[in-house]
Formats: structure tokens, C-alpha cells, sequence
């Protein structure tokens, strides 16, 4: 029997947690819980708020279509979130979606939309962001929400990270060489195994549709411990090319190495 509780549904609550809380689910959360899923009184559904660890709660209807969640235990304790800051030019609102939901899914621990000058949406409803990062993270079994930041012009988002984060640069006019081997590099160089878990802070950029500037990829290049990569052969769209570079830094440098 598997060690965790897929069945259960799983939410995120912004309460504190302890034995015996009392939450009264508001009409959307009590609409999905009773009538989408059918759950019954005593039923189990799996809460966290990003602080406490994950919560194992049960159904207590206060009405025909209404019903409060009762804390019983404790069932994980909070774990150290990764450290991967995830910069991306903002894409049009569907994509945009996916690659916020994708982005938590693989392990990112702040998203940051940067403007360049070919992005094509620059409008960033901050409140959509953090509603597919809970749904993801929700989805996904994972204990901690991702910082969301404003919107910020590409040079002063790259300037804002700390010199140790080592920046992984999606450059389709790089060398096409081998990715892993690269990134092992420059891991080993900007410290390797010195941060607990065996990662490294991480940070990776991914331009917009039309790829970036040749000013802003000399901006990006310049920087100190900044590593090049190409993604291989095919030119990826954004949307794409987000979820494989971001598979291939957490397996190599992230937290995909934990336990290994």
C-alpha cells in the first residue's frame, strides 16, 4: 500500500494548523468538496498552509450544502522548500497559465515575470498567478507556496540576484553541446554540494516567443556565474522549453538529486 493518501482531496488553507482547528469552507471549496467529489461527513481530506506541514482533516456538514473541516493530525511535518527562482517573459493568458502551474509542479521557489522587448503580454494579473500556483501545488503533494513577484523590466531582475545564484541562461544561439555536462560545470564552480540537500541556488531565465534581444543576451551573458544553455537541436517554444530546462536543472543541480 502506497505510503501516501492519493485519494484524498488536498487543500490549501491560509489558517494556522493544529489539532482540533475548525475551518468553514466557503461556498466554492464546500461546492468541490460535496458536490463535485461527493465526500460525506468523516471523510478525509489532506490540507496545508505552507507553514505547518500537511494536515489530515475530516468533513463535518453544517448544512445541506455547507460543511466545516476539522484538523485531527499531523500526517508530514513542514519540509525546506528548494531554492530555483524561476524568470520568464510573460505569454499570453492560457500559456501564461500552464507555465505558472508547470513552474510549481517542477520545484520552483519564486516566480518573476521580466518584460523585454519583445514580450508580447505584459499584463500580469498577480492574484490569476497565485491561484494556479495553489492549484498546482495542491495537485502536486508539495508543502510550501512559491514567492510571486511583480513584474520587473528584465535588467533589473537579473541585476536583483544575489551574485551567488548561479543564473542558467536558455540561449538558443549557445553551442549545442551536451546540457548535463554543462550544467554539472558550472554547478561544481558556483559551489556544488556546499548547500544543504546537495543543490545549488539556482535561478533559470526563459525569453519570450521572438527570444531575446542581442543586447539582452549580452546583459545576460555578462553577468558573473551565468552558465549558457541550449535545450538541443529544435527551437522550443517558450511554454515548452520552461518545463525542460526546468526538469534538466533540478535533476541535475536541484532538488531531483535529494536522496541520491
Amino acid at each position: 500500500m502506497a505510503a501516501y493518501d492519493f485519494n484524498a482531496p488536498r487543500l490549501f488553507l491560509d489558517i494556522p494548523m493544529h489539532e482540533g482547528a475548525r475551518h468553514t469552507l466557503d461556498r466554492a471549496q464546500a461546492n468541490y468538496l460535496l458536490s463535485v467529489l461527493r465526500r460525506a461527513a468523516g471523510e478525509p481530506v489532506l490540507v496545508f498552509n505552507g507553514r505547518d506541514g500537511e494536515w489530515r482533516a475530516e468533513i463535518e456538514p453544517t448544512g445541506r450544502k455547507a460543511a466545516d473541516l476539522v484538523l485531527r493530525n499531523r500526517i508530514r511535518p513542514q519540509t525546506v522548500p528548494g531554492d530555483l527562482h524561476y524568470l520568464f517573459a510573460p505569454l499570453k493568458a492560457a500559456r501564461l497559465d500552464y507555465v505558472a502551474q508547470k513552474a510549481v509542479e517542477m520545484g520552483a521557489s519564486l516566480i518573476h515575470p521580466v518584460l523585454t522587448r519583445r514580450t508580447q503580454g505584459d499584463r500580469i494579473k498577480l492574484d490569476k498567478l497565485r491561484a494556479n500556483a495553489i492549484e498546482a501545488a495542491e495537485q502536486c503533494g508539495i508543502l510550501s507556496l512559491p514567492e510571486i513577484r511583480d513584474a520587473a523590466p528584465l535588467p533589473e531582475a537579473v541585476a536583483a540576484l544575489a551574485p551567488g545564484r548561479l543564473l542558467v541562461f536558455c540561449d538558443e544561439d549557445a553551442p549545442v553541446a551536451d546540457p548535463v555536462a554543462a550544467l554539472t560545470q558550472a554547478g561544481a564552480a558556483a559551489g556544488g554540494c556546499a548547500v544543504s540537500g546537495g543543490t545549488v541556488p539556482l535561478a533559470v531565465v526563459i525569453g519570450p516567443e521572438g527570444g531575446f534581444t542581442p543586447e539582452e543576451r549580452a546583459l545576460i551573458a555578462d553577468r558573473p556565474n551565468t552558465v549558457r544553455l541550449s535545450l538541443g537541436p529544435r527551437i522550443l517554444r517558450a511554454d515548452t522549453a520552461a518545463v525542460a530546462v526546468l526538469a534538466l536543472v533540478q535533476a541535475v543541480l536541484g532538488d531531483g538529486r535529494r536522496g541520491a
